[in-house]
This record gives C-alpha cells, structure tokens and sequence, in this order.
C-alpha cells in the first residue's frame, strides 16, 4: 500500500501548523505583527485544497497589496471545529462542512445576522455528495444503500455528533429509506437502523474514518464525501472502488466570516476578500482539481468526466433547511440518538 501519499501528508500538515501557531503566539495580536497572519478554521476533508488555495490566494494578496499574508489552517470534525471557535479558538473565518455549525457560531454572538446571504450560491463556493467507497472487487457487492443493512457488511461511517459529514451520510440514507417506504416513519426508521446498527467504528470526524478504512484496513465500506473517496482513488490506484448509490445528497459546506474575532484582528477586510476569492474561475478549478463540485456551472460542466452529474441528489431543503434538520434528525434524543439505541 502506498506510504507517500495524502495520509502520510496528514503528520507534515500538522507539523506546519504548529509551528506557524507557535511562530504567531510570538508576535501578540494579529495587528501588531509586520506579516499578517491570517488563521481558516475547516473541515477535516479540505486539507489539501486548503493547502494548495492558501498558496494561490497569498500570491493573489502579495500582487494586489504588496505585502506578505502568512494563512493558517485548522481542521478537525466540523462540528468539533464550531465548538472550538466558540470557545476561543482565534478563526478569522470559518469554511465547516454545513451551515448549521456555522449557526451554532453565529448563535454564540462571534457572527453577524446574515451571513448565508454574504457570499454567492449561500455561502458555498463548492459542493460535494455522499458516495459509497470498497475495496477492490466489492466482495460484498454493495452497490446501494439497501445493501448496507445486510447482515455481515462492517460499515465505517464518522459520528454525526462531531462530523458535518457524517449528518449528510445520515440525511442521504434517510432519504432514500423514504422515497422507498413512502414516507412510512416506523419503517424508514427501522431501515436507518440495520444501516447502523452495521457500523463497525464510528470515527470523530470524516478523515478519521477514511484513515480507519484505508490505513487501518477495517471495514466493508466506507460512507465517504464524494472528493474523499475520489482522492482515495488517486492516491490508491486500483485498491478501492467507488459506488454511487441511487440516491444522495447535495452536500454544501458553507463558509462565512468569524466577525468578532477579524474586527478585533482587523482582518475584516482580508477575510471578505479571502472568501470571495474561492469563487474565482482559478479558485473554481482548484477547488475541482482536489475533487470538490465547483459551484460556478461552467467550470463544473468541464470536469464532467471526473463527477457523475447525473446522480438522482436531494437538498437540504427537503428536510426544511439545516435548523430543522437538526433539531429532528441530530439533537439529543432526536431521531439518529434514538435508532442508534436500538
């Protein structure tokens, strides 16, 4: 199995991190540093486009302004990340895997009123779905969600509790469980439960439960982001095969700016900048190169070869937005705490 590639990336990544955190921790608030340092708190997913967009825009910036921007990158479960910007961590913005952890910051008082509207497409520059990932040769012959209750199938999946992801694994599922019990509650609900009740292990976050699958060798399939499972792919060429299932979900990670913090780390400015950019054809194609949807249509329609655009996809708004999502299907004692009970 190959050992160069983005998992073993995973340590440097880190690495850098900390070390550009310790070399910001020295210079005392961000206005008062000759470099600005600028800090994106994400999702565990976007690590390498993150890597490669940071690259792109602080050429943009030193071009535009003629100054140096040093651009530091978190990631962790989505919902994770939300409870460590609420509760101090010094994010300039925020780029989390659904809007509803974005709200929880908002709620917290750290984001102004009418951040979905700030940016284009609800503050989405990409999208993504949820696709089925197996090893090669698909002994299990898992081809749609039907098969993921089968008794024997070891099923990896992230914990809704913790992961933005993993909550469009679980929406994905219930949709289809609905369209095919006719919106018979008892039954979809029984059907969710074979589902899960099939889970093997239930990592923190999305790119946790890759490395489970792919480094740790555990599992039948893996419930993954579509750009997750297609980098899989790339990295490990003819190990892994990836199955679209009938039915699945549009997947919009959402981005905004963490008002209180960039007004205090006078980053207001760069932030609105640094969001906006993302929607760029450059940024676009970028964002497609690491296997994310682009937003703009056209620059999507030119990696049709890469994604199956034909693929039957709901929306968020059929479960009535992401508030009521979560309050029916992810708060507790709502629906995924009590099937996961069962």
């Amino acid at each position: 199995m190959k050992k160069n590639g983005w998992m073993s990336r995973i340590a440097c990544v880190t690495l850098a991190g900390a070390w550009i955190g310790m070399a910001f921790a020295g210079c005392g608030d961000k206005k008062d540093s000759d470099t600005i340092t600028f800090t994106n708190v994400s999702y565990d997913p976007t690590r390498e486009f993150y890597e490669a967009y940071n690259e792109l825009y602080a050429r943009h910036y030193q071009e535009e302004n003629g100054k140096e921007i040093e651009l530091v990158q978190s990631h962790g479960g989505s919902g994770s990340q939300a409870r460590s910007v609420i509760e101090g961590n010094d994010a300039d913005v925020v780029t989390l895997a659904l809007a509803h952890d974005i709200t929880s910051i908002e709620n917290a008082g750290l984001i102004e009123e009418g951040w979905l509207e700030e940016f284009e497409r609800n503050s989405s520059p990409y999208t993504s779905t949820i696709v089925f990932l197996v090893r090669s040769g698909n002994e299990k012959g898992i081809s749609d969600w039907e098969d993921l209750t089968k008794e024997g199938v070891e099923i990896i999946t992230p914990d809704p509790k913790s992961s933005g992801g993993a909550c469009w694994n679980f929406l994905a599922a219930w949709q289809y469980a609905k369209l095919n019990f006719q919106n018979d509650e008892a039954k979809m609900k029984d059907f969710v439960s074979d589902i899960y009740n099939n889970v093997l292990v239930m990592d923190s976050g999305a790119r946790g439960a890759t490395t489970t699958f792919v480094e740790n060798g555990q599992g039948d399939v893996l419930l993954a982001w579509e750009n997750e499972a297609l980098l899989t792919l790339e990295e490990y060429p003819g190990e892994y095969e990836l199955v679209t299932p009938s039915i699945s979900i549009l997947a919009e990670p959402s981005v905004a700016i963490v008002d209180e913090n960039a007004d205090k780390n006078g980053t207001q400015e760069i932030a609105k900048d640094y969001l906006e950019y993302l929607y760029t054809e450059e940024a676009q194609r970028l964002a497609g190169e690491h296997f994310y949807r682009p937003s703009d249509e056209a620059v999507l329609n030119e990696f049709a070869d890469t994604f199956d655009l034909s693929v039957n996809l709901c929306t968020i708004d059929d479960f009535g937005g992401w508030d009521k999502a979560y309050e029916d299907f992810f708060a507790d004692d709502a629906i995924f705490d009590e099937i996961y009970s069962k």
